[in-house]
């Protein structure tokens, strides 16, 4: 099978951890006889300097004629300390997921049992721990319309927008996905408050009559947040709308140990962007130190959801486990009993798992 895949590379980290995703892509063509090419564009800060704006039309246009996209991250301390910046680059990525139609923010937390000691949670809170994030990705108050600073400066204004049709898609798509599971499914929303929420409420009451199969349970977010941390085992499937899927899948990070750790699949109709949860981190940039295992998750979920390449996504997961279980570890997911030697590096990690993976042909 020939596939073509964008990697956007992006900022900080980005390029270190994409690398170990290609490295890895390459590796399960070659054991399974397909033919993966990779194209390099640019997002974010390395876009604005070399192009002029976070993404350009032309790296739109290339996108859309690939069959997926690896993200490494987008970010750059020079825009955190200026808000009244006009250019940003996470403008970029809200213009991908915009032009592409990446309705869907697919986010699997998951603890690997060798990694509970990272988590800085109870071991008998988290084991176990095993469910999705739908994340609603394109609508809701990060594009809401008008925004706007007032006039004098000292009042600003971000308007929340949901249509029916927007919650529609993404809670199919979680009723969907509960039924493969545990049929289980947690609707998110600030009812009591919002009237967006109200309509996101109805509309998921609505169609959950399709699926009578699955129980549905609806919770304020707040809620939801000390729930995450109180029993993540009740979670299933998580349908959230896009800030609050933000905040809470950020939450759930220290569930699996570590930012990462958790991988994810921004999915619409057609091409699907994959890519890590955590951000450039441009603290560590460049220290060989950063954990590409997020990156390389993302991959398993890009094998299995755009290629249907299920066999060959269970091989990078199987991988991780296996390096997991070794005793190996990147800084950020050791704790306290971890051999100081089993300590690794991006590259020296990232070569490992490629060892274990041609060693398991």
């Amino acid at each position: 099978m020939n596939k073509n895949i964008i990697v956007l590379a992006g900022d900080g980290i980005g390029k270190e951890v994409t690398q170990w995703g290609v490295k890895v892509l390459q590796e399960i063509a070659d054991q399974f006889g397909h033919t993966f090419t990779f194209e390099e564009a640019l997002i974010g800060h390395s876009a604005i300097v070399a192009e002029g704006a976070p993404l350009s039309d032309e790296t739109i246009e290339r996108c859309k004629k690939a069959d997926a996209i690896l993200l490494g991250a987008v970010g750059h301390p020079m825009y955190d300390n200026d808000p009244s910046a006009k250019v940003r680059p996470e403008q970029g990525l809200l213009k991908i997921r915009k032009e592409l139609g990446l309705y869907s923010n697919i986010r699997p937390i998951k603890i690997f049992d060798e990694l509970i000691g990272a988590s800085s949670l109870k071991p008998e809170i988290l084991r176990g721990a095993d469910f999705l994030f739908y994340r609603e990705l394109v609508s809701g108050i990060y594009f809401g319309r008008p925004r706007e600073r007032f006039n004098d400066g000292n009042s600003a204004k971000d308007t929340k927008v949901y249509h029916r049709y927007e919650v529609e898609r993404i809670a199919r798509q979680a009723f969907d996905a509960a039924r493969t599971r545990r049929k289980i499914l947690h609707s998110i929303d600030k009812a009591n408050v919002l009237e967006s929420s109200r309509l996101w409420r109805e509309t998921v009451q609505v169609l959950s009559t399709e699926y009578p199969d699955v129980t549905v349970t609806h919770m304020f977010v707040d809620n939801a947040a000390m729930q995450l941390i109180r029993d993540p085992l009740q979670f299933d499937v998580i349908l959230t709308g896009n800030m609050f899927g933000d905040i809470l899948s950020d939450e759930a990070s220290q569930i699996a140990g570590s930012l990462g750790m958790l991988a994810s699949a921004s999915v619409g109709d057609k091409v699907g962007i994959y890519e890590p949860i955590h951000g450039s981190a441009p603290d560590i940039a460049g220290k060989n130190i950063a954990n590409p295992l997020a990156t390389i998750l993302s991959t398993a979920l890009m094998l299995d959801i755009s290629f249907g390449m299920k066999e060959e996504a269970n091989t990078v997961i199987d991988a991780v486990d296996q390096l997991l279980k070794s005793g190996y570890r990147t800084s950020d997911i050791a704790d306290s009993t971890t051999d100081k030697n089993q300590i690794l590096g991006t590259k020296e990690i990232g070569n490992k798992l490629l060892n274990i993976i041609k060693n398991n042909k």
